[in-house]
This record gives C-alpha cells, structure tokens and sequence, in this order.
C-alpha cells in the first residue's frame, strides 16, 4: 500500500478527510521550503502538494504564479525541487507529497530519469496540469513502474470520455476543479461541487480531492462534507507573500484552523 492510499484508508476508517494543502518549492527562497513542508504537516496536513515553478503557467491563478517567478528568480529547478523532498523526508517518512507542475521539465528531464529520481527522493505523486489523460499513457507507465501514482485533474467541463481515460490511468486520488478559472477565484458554488462529484463517483474508485476556491476554514467545511479531500493553495501562498516574519508558525495556525473546521463537517 502506497502512503497516499494509507493516508485516505486511515482517514475512511475515522469518517474525516484530507487536508492537502499546496506551497511553491522555492518560494520565497529555496532554503525555507523544507521547514514550511514541516510546518503544513504540524498544522494537520495529511498530504503536501509541493508546486514545481514554472515560467508558463495555465491555471495558476497571479498568487501562484508570483511564487513560481520568486522561486525562478532564485533558479529553483526540478532536481532542487527533489532535493528539497529528499531532505524533507529525512525528518519525515510518513507524509506523502505530490509534485504539481506543467509537463515540460519532466519532459526535458526524460520520463525514466524522472520518475527514477522522484521515486529515490520520496515522491508519491505526480500532477502534471497540462498533461491530460488521453497523452499521458507513456509517463503513467513509466511513473507506476517507480511506485509513483499519476494525479490527474477533473473541471466542472471534462468529457466522458476524457473522464474514462482519467479513470483508467489516475492514481492516488483524483483533483477536482471546482470552478471554471484559475487558481485563488472565489466563487465556489458548493451545491455544484456536490453535483458533479456524485456523477464521477459512477466512474471514479479513487478518492476525490477538491480545489480552487478553497480560501478560509468554513469554506474548507463545506467541501469536507461532501469531498474526500480538500485543496487549498493559494491563500496559504498569500501567506508566504505576505513576509518571511514568523511564517512557518502562520501556516501552522492558518492550517490547524482549516484542519479543526473540516472534522466539524458532519456536526
């Protein structure tokens, strides 16, 4: 059993679900990303979304897309960014993380040296945004035969048959977009999430985690009570945005909250 499915087993038997909160590598300088992974995790984190910067972002909202250029204006590269899990897993062997990014530095790395990599480093996940199902069969193969599950993301907007490939590939859990945009917007509609979550249950075994629009503890609540997973990333990043001073501790608390106000979803 991967950690990922550990996580979600340990969290069906308890009726709660995961908190995934999602930071920038690199952001706001490469040498704090390992202590604000720690700092997720004792804010109740039960898995890491750790952001790949990239120049040509798609659905990053400005938030994220500002700690993508802070962490390229210090030259984070993807190797760096598998450095920084291999140190995070020195302390840490039980959180699974997730790399989330855009398909041309695993491309420009060659899938079989990535996944290798990814894997040594302690990798569980890769979500590639701009890598939709349908040309994903290559690197879906190659990162199974590391232990590695591809995360694939789902919209208000996917296809069927798109939800199919989606099915047959997916590993971990699945991310569902909650909205039409990108990244940060606020306009979460709720009682649409729990629509289309039901109808990819028909399709979908795995876990369900839901992103975009997720910004405060009560909004994270209303997810809880009807996803398996909550995403939140850009408000956690307007904190790194906000100031070096007394950050890790910010996350923490900010976390916590978001941890307590979704184990009081079904109450």
């Amino acid at each position: 059993m991967s950690r990922i499915q550990k996580v979600f087993s340990q969290l069906a038997a308890q009726q709660r679900q995961a908190l995934i909160p999602f930071i920038t590598a690199g952001d706001p300088r490469p040498g704090l990303t390992v202590e604000l992974m720690h700092a997720l995790v004792a804010g109740g984190a039960d898995i890491v979304e750790l952001g790949v910067p990239f120049s040509d972002p798609m659905a990053d909202g400005p938030v994220i897309q500002r700690a993508s250029e802070r962490a390229l204006a210090h030259k984070v590269t993807l190797r760096q960014v598998l450095a920084m899990v291999a140190e995070f897993r020195l302390r840490d062997a039980d959180t699974p993380v997730v790399l989330m990014g855009y398909a041309n530095p695993v491309e420009a790395m060659g899938y079989e040296a990535f996944a290798s990599a990814a894997a040594a480093a302690g990798v569980d996940g890769v979500l590639t945004v701009d890598l939709p199902p349908e040309e994903a069969e290559e690197c879906t193969g190659v990162l199974r035969a590391h232990g590695l599950d591809q995360i694939f993301l789902l919209a208000p907007t996917t296809p069927e048959s798109r939800l199919k490939s989606a099915a047959r590939l997916a590993g971990g859990y699945v991310y569902y977009v909650s909205l039409k945009g990108v990244t940060g917007a606020a306009n979460l509609d709720i009682d649409s999430v729990a629509s289309k979550l039901a109808t990819l249950r028909q399709h979908l075994s795995l876990p369900i985690g839901v992103g975009f629009g997720i910004r405060d503890a009560e909004s994270a609540r209303r997810v809880a009570r009807v996803a398996d997973a909550v995403v939140i990333g850009s408000r956690l990043v307007q904190e790194v945005e906000a100031g070096e001073e007394g950050l890790a501790t910010r996350l923490t608390a900010f976390l916590a909250e978001v941890r307590a106000a979704m184990d009081s979803a079904d109450a």
